[in-house]
């Protein structure tokens, strides 16, 4: 002890720790400030499939299947859910992946519908036009 060393030599090496990511980024999926949605559409008929939203503000987005269009609705979660994700590893804004998507609107089983884009009071505004679809 008195030379210095310590009691356990493995105290005397460094530490290191290593940042440990948490799964990717994601947006929010809730917001009570105002959003921009589009409208999704079957490509078998044009009948609503859903809606993706996004708020720059408390940067939430997601995809909101309508009730009526059942299982059709549900196969595309995926692939919006998916294009949001990667809008935001690579850093975009929800308005942005809004833009990005209408721009390029096909889906799986859906397509963005063009002109679609407008304002809602909140995402649970959203979320009651897909319940009554």
């Amino acid at each position: 002890m008195s030379r210095g060393e310590p009691v356990n030599p493995r105290l005397a090496e460094d530490v290191h720790f290593n940042l440990v990511r948490q799964g990717s980024p994601k947006y929010k999926f809730w917001t009570d400030k105002p959003v921009r949605y589009f409208t999704v559409v079957d490509k078998e008929g044009g009948a609503p499939l859903g809606y993706v939203w996004g708020s720059d503000e408390d940067d939430a987005a997601t995809w909101v299947p309508c009730e009526a269009a059942g299982g059709r609705a549900l196969a595309e979660t995926g692939h919006w859910h998916a294009r949001l994700q990667d809008a935001k590893e690579r850093g975009l804004l929800p308005s942005q992946a809004l833009e990005e998507m209408l721009s390029n609107p096909e889906g799986n089983r859906g397509r963005a519908l063009p002109g679609s884009l407008t304002d809602a009071l909140n995402a649970d505004a959203v979320k009651a036009l897909a319940r009554t679809e």
